[in-house]
Parts: C-alpha cells; sequence; structure tokens
C-alpha cells in the first residue's frame, strides 16, 4: 500500500505523549536535537507503554495486546500481534535492521525512520522510500540518545534534528521486553524475504509468543527475548498462490532448521564467542509457522515450540 509509515507512527506518537504520564513514560525536547520518548531508561514504562511501542513500530499498521497463553501447562501471558499489511508493518517499519553505532552510542534501530534513510538493502529491493516531514525511531538501549545522535540521524536521512523523534527503551525493562517479544510476524517475514520468497504473497498474518520475565540486565533479556520467539513463538500467515513454493520453501522458516537451534539462547550465544555474527542467521525465526493458502484453501504447517528450553530459560 502506499502508506507513509512515519507520518502514520508520528500521529499515533502524538496521542501517546499526551498520554505520558498515564502510560508512566518521559517525552522531552533535547537541545540542540529533536525530541526524546523515554520509555523505560529513566523512566518507569510498563505494559501498557510496550503495547504502544509495539504499535508506533509498526507505523499503526497492525495491532498489539497481550492474551492468555501457556508454556508446559503453566499459565503465561503471550503478546500478540496482527496485521493486514505485514510487509509495510513489519519489514519496512518494525523491523531492527539498522546496527546505529556513533563513538561509545550503541542501539539496534527500528521504525519508520528506516524508510527515510534507506540505508539497508531491503528498501532497495522493495523499492520504498520516504521523505517525511517527522522522523520516528525506535532504539533498543539502555542510554538516552544525545544531541549528536539526533545529527547522526539527521546526516543520513536528511531530515532537520528537530523533526526527529526518537524512542528509548532497553531489553530490560517492561516496555522494552514487550516490544522485542511483538516481533514474531516480523522474524518470519525476515526469514522469508532472506530465502528469496515474495513476501508481497502474503496478504495478513498473526503471531504470538510468551512474554518473558523482564530480566535484571540486557543480556539476560536479551536470551530470554530470544527464546520467546525461538521456541516459544506461534506465527499464521494468509498467502496467495502455489502449494508448491510454499512446500519447498516451509521447512527452511522455523528456527528448527538451524544447526544452533537446540539451547537457550545464551548458550548458543556464549559458545559464539559473544559474537551475533557468529551465530547461524537463520535461527532467527519463529518455532512454528502455519501458512493457510487462500487460493487453495490448504493449511501448511512447519516447526514446534518447546517448551521445555523455555522453562529452562525463563526459570519457570
Amino acid at each position: 500500500m502506499g502508506c507513509q509509515l512515519n507520518q502514520r507512527a508520528y500521529e499515533l506518537l502524538t496521542q501517546t505523549a499526551q498520554a505520558a504520564e498515564e502510560l508512566r513514560i518521559v517525552s522531552e525536547p533535547v537541545p540542540g536535537g529533536g525530541r526524546l520518548y523515554d520509555f523505560g531508561v529513566q523512566a518507569e514504562g510498563g505494559l501498557a507503554a510496550g503495547l504502544a511501542l509495539a504499535r508506533i513500530c509498526l507505523a499503526d499498521l497492525g495491532t498489539c495486546s497481550l492474551v492468555a497463553g501457556s508454556i508446559a501447562e503453566v499459565d503465561w501471558p503471550h503478546v500478540l500481534v496482527t496485521s493486514d499489511h505485514p510487509t509495510d508493518a513489519c519489514l519496512l517499519s518494525q523491523y531492527a535492521g539498522w546496527q546505529v553505532s556513533v563513538e561509545k552510542f550503541f542501539a539496534m534501530g527500528s521504525g519508520p525512520i528506516r524508510a527515510a534513510a534507506g540505508v539497508e538493502e531491503l528498501f532497495d529491493k522493495l523499492d520504498y522510500h520516504e521523505s517525511p516531514q517527522q522522523a520516528v525511531g525506535i532504539l533498543e538501549t539502555g542510554t538516552l540518545p544525545t544531541k549528536e545522535i539526533y545529527r547522526y540521524f539527521s546526516e543520513q536521512t536528511q531530515i532537520p534534528p528537530e523533526r526527529i523523534h526518537l524512542l528509548v527503551a532497553p531489553t530490560a525493562s517492561q516496555a522494552g521486553n514487550l516490544q522485542v517479544v511483538a516481533r514474531s510476524v516480523e522474524t518470519t517475514l525476515h526469514k522469508l524475504f532472506e530465502l528469496g520468497f515474495d513476501i508481497r504473497r502474503i496478504v495478513s498474518a498473526l503471531g504470538s509468543a510468551p512474554l518473558p520475565p523482564v530480566a535484571a540486565d540486557d543480556l539476560t533479556g536479551i536470551g530470554r527475548t530470544n527464546d520467546a520467539i525461538l521456541y516459544g513463538a506461534r506465527v499464521v500467515l494468509w498467502v496467495r498462490g502455489d502449494d508448491e513454493s510454499l512446500a519447498a520453501v516451509g521447512p527452511q522458516v522455523p528456527a528448527c532448521a538451524s544447526e544452533a537451534y537446540g539451547k537457550p539462547f545464551l548458550k548458543i550465544f556464549e559458545e559464539a564467542g559473544r559474537d551475533f555474527y557468529a551465530i547461524d542467521p537463520h535461527l532467527f525465526s519463529p518455532a512454528e509457522v502455519l501458512i493457510q493458502n487462500l487460493d487453495s484453501g490448504r493449511i501448511h504447517r512447519f516447526g514446534q515450540r518447546a517448551p521445555a528450553i523455555l522453562s529452562e530459560s525463563f526459570g519457570i
């Protein structure tokens, strides 16, 4: 669809900022920069803040909610995401494809600001770029951005610093923890994209993943949130087209297709020498994928969830 992702996210962000006190977030200008929205660094944040953050990541082209679920017969909350525009919401906006590194500042960048910068090859392949009036970015980090970070984004997007809006939350926070786990559909689409599948065939998507306990530090939080997706996420895709290509690509999609699969993520991370790039990239996908072909009526199912590994990771 020909939507303007940054504009959609900015409109939702404006509404969210009006409820800052209720959401326990802080919205304030950065001298020499744009506007900062603290969802969990110094601000308390919370579940409602996490849901709002996830929706903004999706450029308001999807829903996010907390629903009842279970892990190994133990009642456990799950994060449910739906979208009728999954490519735009998840790949062009939500995907954390921008590694932001400016001197000692580092963050994983997501949100529609990526479409304004277009530094990822993904945007060329999907033929999408924006020149918005206001740009919205989400940073997964425990450090609040300074004016230098806004200038960096300004240089990358050609948007004045004062028109750049950065939302920040560390993984080891309620809001940050939730918004990371709201990426079950995103990981599926990215995996299919990397496998060369025509993701424009996907017309709707739904995903759920267990909400991990909030960790005391970001490293543990990264482990738990990854495990929630790798071993606990179930994604349903509604697609058009032939069944043969679905049957061919399907076995390669779930996390179990990777040789690294089968251990809590922190153990995999340690064995890789704490180097993310030494880990098989095919690991980063959901535990289970169901594909419903709207043209043939057939259902394809691949992978399965691993509650025992989740229980170990979450300390259940």
